[in-house]
C-alpha cells in the first residue's frame, strides 16, 4: 500500500532489473515530483513563478515602446500566452496522473510481467531512447530561443528598460527567460514524450501478440491476450483523452491567431519582430505533432491485426480443403500445401520489388504457416475475424478513433478554417 502513496517519482524497477532511476532524476530536475507535500508546494512554487510570473514581469518591465521597430515586440504576448496555456494544460495533467498513478502504473511497466521477455527488453531500449529524444528537442529549441535572446538583449541594450546597473539588470532578465522558456517548454515535451512511451511500448505488445498465429494456440489463449491489449489502450486513452483534445483546440486557436496578427494588411513582419512567435508556434506544433503522430500509429497496428486474423483464417481454411482426402496428415504434407497456397514470404518480396513500404504494415507482414489446422476449428477462426472486424483497437479521444482517417478529417477542417481565414486578411478567393 505504501507503493500506490508514492507519486509519479516513485523509485521503479521493471522486471527483469532494468531501472528507471535515470527518467526519474528527469522529472525531479523539472520540479514535478509531488509524492510529499513539500514538494507539492515547491513544484507549484516553480511553476507559478516560471510558467506565469516571468512572463507576465517581462511584459510590463521590458515593455519599450520608444524602441526601434525590431526591438518592439509586437507579437510577445500571443506567443507568450499561448506558450504559458499549452505548458499550464500540460502541468496540471502530469500533477493530476502524479498524484493518483505511481510511474509503475502510468507506464504500464506492473504489466511488463505478463509480456515476454523480448518486449521487456524492448521497453528498457524505448526507455533510454525517449529520455535521449527529450533531451535532444528540448536542446534544440532552447539554443534557437537563446540565440533570439542574446541578440535582443545584446543589440538593444542602449534602449531596453533597465533596474539599477544595466548589464547587471539585462543579464538577469535575459537568464529569467530563458529559464521560464526552458521550463515551459520542457513541460509541454515531457507529457508528449510520455505519451510516445506508452504508445510505443503498446506497439511492441501487438508486434509479440502478432506471433500468436505461427504457432499452435487456442482462440481463447489469443481472444485473452487481445483483450488485454485492448483494456490497456482503452486505458490510455482515458487518461490522455482530455489532454489531447485540449491541446488541438489550443494549438488550432493560437495558429489561426498568430496568422490573423501577421497577415493583416497594416502588419509589418520580419524575423526579429516575429521570430519568437514562430518558434513558440513551432514548438506546441511539434509537441501536438508527437502526440497525434503516436496515437495514430498506435492504432494503425492494433486495427492490422484485423487483416492478419483474416490471413490466417483464409490460409488454414485452404489448407484443410488440400488435405481433406488424407485422414492423417502429416505436419510436412499439410506445411508443404499451404506453402502452394499461400507462399510465405511472398508478399514481402513483391514490396522489395516495388519500393520501401510503410513501417506502419510490419505487423501485415508476418509469415503465417497455418500447419495447425485440424487443432482449431473453422468456427473458432471465424468467430476471431468477427470479433476482431467488430471490435477495433486503438487510442480514442471520447470515442472518436485516432487513426488516419481522423487525421485526414482534421487536416481538412484546418486547411478550410485556414482558407477562410487567408481569404478575410488578403483576399484569396
Amino acid at each position: 500500500m505504501e507503493d500506490e502513496r508514492l507519486g509519479l517519482l516513485s523509485k521503479p524497477r521493471i522486471r527483469g532489473g532494468v531501472e528507471l532511476m535515470s527518467f526519474g532524476s528527469f522529472l525531479k530536475w523539472v520540479c514535478v515530483d509531488q509524492s510529499s507535500l513539500w514538494r507539492v508546494g515547491l513544484s507549484w512554487s516553480v511553476f507559478v513563478v516560471f510558467a506565469i510570473g516571468v512572463p507576465v514581469a517581462s511584459h510590463f518591465l521590458l515593455a519599450c515602446p520608444s524602441c526601434d521597430p525590431d526591438h518592439s515586440r509586437p507579437y510577445h504576448v500571443p506567443a507568450q500566452i499561448s506558450l504559458s496555456l499549452y505548458a499550464t494544460l500540460s502541468f496540471v495533467c502530469l500533477s493530476r496522473w502524479s498524484r493518483k498513478y505511481g510511474l509503475r502504473r502510468f507506464l504500464f511497466i506492473d504489466k511488463l510481467c505478463e509480456s515476454s521477455e523480448k518486449v521487456r527488453h524492448g521497453y528498457e531500449q524505448l526507455v533510454q531512447e525517449s529520455l535521449k529524444f527529450l533531451v535532444f528537442i528540448i536542446l534544440v529549441y532552447s539554443a534557437a530561443e537563446s540565440v533570439y535572446k542574446i541578440w535582443w538583449y545584446v543589440s538593444g541594450a542602449s534602449e531596453i528598460p533597465y533596474i539599477g546597473n544595466l548589464y547587471l539588470s539585462l543579464t538577469i532578465f535575459c537568464m529569467l527567460e530563458l529559464f521560464s522558456w526552458l521550463y515551459r517548454i520542457t513541460i509541454i515535451f515531457l507529457v508528449c514524450v510520455l505519451f510516445r512511451l506508452i504508445c510505443y511500448l503498446q506497439i511492441l505488445r501487438l508486434e509479440d501478440f502478432a506471433r500468436v498465429f505461427q504457432k499452435e494456440t487456442e482462440v481463447g489463449s489469443i481472444l485473452i491476450e487481445h483483450l488485454g491489449i485492448r483494456r490497456n489502450l482503452r486505458t490510455i486513452s482515458h487518461r490522455y483523452r482530455l489532454f489531447i483534445l485540449l491541446s488541438l483546440i489550443l494549438v488550432t486557436a493560437s495558429q489561426l491567431i498568430a496568422l490573423l496578427m501577421t497577415t493583416r494588411s497594416n502588419a509589418n513582419v520580419n524575423v526579429f519582430k516575429a521570430g519568437e512567435l514562430a518558434l513558440c508556434s513551432i514548438s506546441i506544433v511539434t509537441g501536438l505533432f508527437i502526440c497525434l503522430r503516436s496515437a495514430t500509429k498506435v492504432s494503425h497496428k492494433a486495427q492490422s491485426l484485423t487483416g492478419l486474423a483474416a490471413k490466417w483464417h483464409v490460409c488454414a481454411t485452404i489448407n484443410s480443403f488440400d488435405s481433406v482426402d488424407n485422414e492423417t496428415p502429416t505436419t510436412a504434407t499439410a506445411q508443404v500445401s499451404s506453402m502452394q497456397v499461400f507462399p510465405v514470404g511472398s508478399e514481402s518480396d513483391s514490396e522489395d520489388e516495388s519500393g520501401d513500404g510503410d513501417d506502419d504494415d510490419d505487423l501485415n507482414d508476418t509469415k503465417l504457416v497455418p500447419i495447425f489446422t485440424h487443432t482449431i476449428s473453422f468456427q473458432k477462426r471465424q468467430a476471431l475475424v468477427t470479433y476482431l472486424e467488430n471490435n477495433k483497437a486503438g487510442i480514442t479521444v471520447f470515442g472518436f478513433m485516432l487513426d488516419r482517417t481522423w487525421l485526414h478529417s482534421i487536416f481538412g477542417i484546418q486547411l478550410a478554417l485556414l482558407l477562410w481565414l487567408l481569404n478575410k486578411t488578403i483576399g484569396i478567393s
